[in-house]
């Protein structure tokens, strides 16, 4: 059975509040097993067969139908994760928050990195496999080139971002 980890996206942000157990709950009702929430933050790893496009989509309907929102989600194979954690391409540093923005469609990636009005001394931003590394000062994470962009509405049905530290967290 595959090991996959759920993103979900603008959950217990903007009134959409979400708790763990209940999460977990759909998962479990979906039949997939070893269901663990991290954080509250929409982060589900678990266990399921079945093809990615499959899942996703119903997951995304269990999720829509439970919780009465406009639910998207990024699904990514579970022994991938380790993977895309040792490929960020930037130093750590104190004064810094390391991301990774998930895609589920890599021309929404592409777009999102496209003509990109990039300030280096403040913010790195690299291309990754089905991913883009992010670097950006602490305290600044809404607000650099890269964030605005990101959160256009555009990229909010493709891409959810993550702390390199919740990451870790998942694996």
């Amino acid at each position: 059975m595959a090991r996959w980890v759920a993103l979900l996206r603008g959950v217990n942000v903007n009134g959409i509040t979400i708790r763990s157990a209940d999460l977990a709950g759909v998962f479990r009702d979906l039949g997939y097993d070893d269901v663990r929430t991290v954080l509250a933050s929409g982060n589900v790893v678990f266990s399921a067969e079945g093809p990615l496009p499959a899942l996703q989509s119903t997951i995304e309907q269990a999720l829509r139908d439970r919780f009465g929102y406009d639910a998207w989600i990024v699904l990514v194979p579970h022994d991938a994760l380790a993977a895309i954690l040792d490929g960020f391409p930037f130093d750590s540093a104190e004064d810094r928050h390391d991301y990774v923005l998930f895609g589920s469609d890599q021309d929404a990636l592409d777009d999102l990195l496209a003509d990109l009005p990039l300030d280096d001394t403040v913010e790195q931003v690299a291309p990754g496999t089905g991913v883009v590394y992010w670097s950006c000062p602490k305290g600044s994470s809404t607000d650099t080139a890269f964030a605005k962009r990101a959160g256009a509405a555009r990229f909010k049905r493709t891409t959810t971002t993550r702390n390199a530290n919740t990451l870790r967290k998942l694996l």
